[in-house]
């Protein structure tokens, strides 16, 4: 008798099998086959959840619930309402699914290697050199053929995966009419679990593989993976991705979010660094999904300016990759709601299979690299698809490594790194103090807020284009953006200059932050540069009016004034870097700016920098301390 009857029901019911999914969630000894059907809808507040498990599929195009630029292919949000479900002990449903090799023909890629370098060098030079944003992920895509019934596919290539993947989060197959699909993806975008919101972002490629350099394949998998754990781009890269996901979790969650970690993400063939991030939510798990589409380790951030440049540089949409395989659950409080990224994906439409992968670019990348980082996310799905040759993945996957010699070395990368958001985070007494902050179009604003709120102000979040001529709050806080700053024929420039100007005008308290601290400086008579080098992601210790402050920058362009020098406009004090007249800092009575984050989880000195800054500006005629 067999032990899985309802996953040995669709393997014989071939290409007319009903809509199914099969998942294996990370460490678990079972797989969960899941049966039902297909409702397609368009919002995600429309998925149905009336009692019944529901799978949703949920394409990249929906970005645009948030405001966001995507191609638009009409790819719907693909909900599979679970009627009928079993659990199979993987070993058993190892033995109940298909033997033979599913083989993908004709393998190909749209981009080629030497297009796809030139794209990652003109998007360092034309949009992290000119201030768009601190990194962005272009996707390229590995597409093949197939003859055999896409059912059928799915699960042969399922068995595959689960034979010789690991470490993944969920490893899936999934069918509906006209859409099948299949993966090992390493990462859970977010989860809402009794009210805990969790987050997984990953980012950094360790490839196990040795290289052919002649130095590299000297070295053992361990001096090489110590190596890549020291290394400055991966590093950077990880954080920058953090930072941008507790600005979700500032707009999730109450009290903002925790992080921990980091950890060594292991698979097969890579290994990656990831942190967990941590907070509570009493939203509804849709709720939560649309405000934190879509990981910025697939997108890039800030998350509005990433998809627009995402929309600019690929030339076609791209469908469900990037997007997430949500799965709501009912329980007795509601649903929870756990939601894995799309990547690591294959695809089968009408007998053509695609595999997308993405690289991070970053001021630091190297084209050549970033195109070898693609090939290796793609290998692991190839050669399960039988478009690579299994003896192609090496050996290297198992060499020894010294566990104790890379967590101090993960461990020491938090020395860096801010402690409020590795701490409980508890409010301060109310002030009765009212702050309105103004987004610019970067959500760090999120965590802005949320720290002003841990300092006692009652704060109140709006977009640029929502503010007020006149703030009725008692201390404005201009944010941080993207963009050239001395564009004045960008409207969002242009109505920040507004802002800031018609604020000057009350007399009344503000803090400028970025974006905003070079419109000040602007309005103040100082010039506006362009840096030598883009500063994303970046830690340095400044100066602020005769304290040292270690602060994450996120930079192109910056303000230049002598240290000390009193601005041609305003009568604001400047603070800037002895050597290069670059400017941190402004200040005046019941003024202040400041170019770096001090939200940002590179900032260890941000949170008592601004609580400084705000208690000066809103002292009465007193200069910020």
């Amino acid at each position: 008798m067999t032990t899985a009857p309802l996953l040995t029901s669709l393997l014989a019911a071939g290409a007319d099998a009903p809509p199914f999914a099969v998942i294996r969630r990370e460490r678990e000894p079972v797989l969960d086959v899941l049966v039902g059907d297909v409702v397609d809808v368009d919002l995600l507040a429309d998925i149905p959840l009336d009692g019944a498990e529901v799978l949703a599929l949920v394409p990249f195009r929906q970005v645009r619930e948030r405001g966001f630029d995507a191609h638009d292919d009409g790819a719907p949000i693909r909900c599979l309402v679970v009627r009928e479900r079993e659990q199979v002990p993987v070993p058993d449903a190892i033995e109940v699914l298909p033997r033979h090799p599913v083989v993908v023909d004709d393998l190909d890629v749209d981009v080629s290697d030497e297009d796809y370098a030139e794209l990652v060098r003109r998007v360092i030079d034309e949009e992290i050199g000119r201030g768009e944003g601190a990194n962005f992920v272009i996707r390229r895509e590995f597409v093949g053929s197939t003859a055999v019934a896409a059912p059928v596919a799915v699960l042969g290539w399922l068995r595959a995966l689960l034979e010789h993947e690991q470490g993944a989060f969920w490893t899936f197959a999934v069918h509906t009419p006209g859409l099948a699909a299949v993966g090992a993806t390493p990462e859970r975008h977010v989860s809402s679990i009794d009210g805990l919101v969790s987050m997984n972002p990953i980012s950094g490629t360790f490839r196990h593989d040795v290289l052919t350099d002649a130095d590299a394949a000297a070295a053992s998998v361990d001096d090489r993976l110590h190596a890549f754990l020291h290394d400055v781009k991966e590093r950077e890269e990880l954080v920058m991705v953090v930072d941008e996901e507790l600005k979700m979790m500032s707009a999730v969650c109450p009290d903002g979010g925790r992080i921990r970690g980091p950890f060594l993400k292991r698979m097969s063939r890579l290994t990656h660094t990831e942190y967990l991030l941590e907070g509570r939510s009493d939203l509804d798990p849709r709720e939560v999904l649309r405000r934190t589409m879509f990981a910025p380790t697939v997108t890039g951030s800030p998350m509005g300016n990433a998809c627009a440049v995402i929309a600019r540089r690929e030339s076609t949409p791209r469908g469900y990759y990037a997007g997430v395989f949500a799965r709501f659950t009912p329980t007795e409080r509601g649903y929870d709601v756990d939601a894995p990224i799309l990547i690591r994906t294959a695809y089968v439409r009408d007998g053509r299979v695609g595999v997308p992968v993405g690289a991070t670019l970053v001021r630091h990348s190297d084209p050549v690299g970033e195109v070898a980082e693609t090939r290796a996310k793609a290998a692991g799905m190839l050669t399960a698809l039988g478009a690579l040759p299994r003896a192609s993945a090496g050996g290297a996957a198992s060499a020894p490594v010294d566990d104790d010699r890379h967590a101090s070395l993960l461990a020491e990368r938090n020395d860096h790194l801010a402690a409020f958001w590795r701490a409980p985070q508890h409010a301060h007494e109310r002030r009765g103090t009212s702050a309105l902050v103004i987004d610019a179009n970067d959500d760090f604003t999120t965590m802005l807020a949320h720290q002003l709120h841990h300092l006692g102000l009652d704060v109140r979040l709006v977009p640029w284009h929502e503010a007020p001529d006149a703030a009725s709050e008692d201390l404005v806080v201009f944010g941080p953006g993207p963009g050239d700053p001395r564009d004045r024929d960008d409207p969002r420039i242009a109505r920040m200059r507004d802002l800031v100007a018609a604020r000057l005008d009350s007399g009344r308290p503000l803090l400028a932050v970025c974006l905003s601290h070079q419109v000040l400086a602007d309005l103040a008579g100082l010039a506006l540069e362009p840096l030598p080098t883009p500063r994303q992601g970046v830690q340095i210790p400044v100066e602020v009016f005769g304290e040292t402050a270690a602060i994450g920058f996120y930079n192109t362009f910056s303000a230049l004034g002598p240290d000390g020098s009193t601005t041609p406009r305003l009568d604001l004090e400047v603070a800037s870097d002895a050597a290069t007249g670059v400017v941190h800092a402004l200040r005046g009575r019941g003024v202040a700016s400041v170019q770096g984050h001090l939200e940002s989880v590179t900032s260890p000195d941000g949170l008592a920098l601004l609580e400084r800054l705000v208690n000066g500006v809103l002292t009465p005629n007193a200069l910020v301390p």
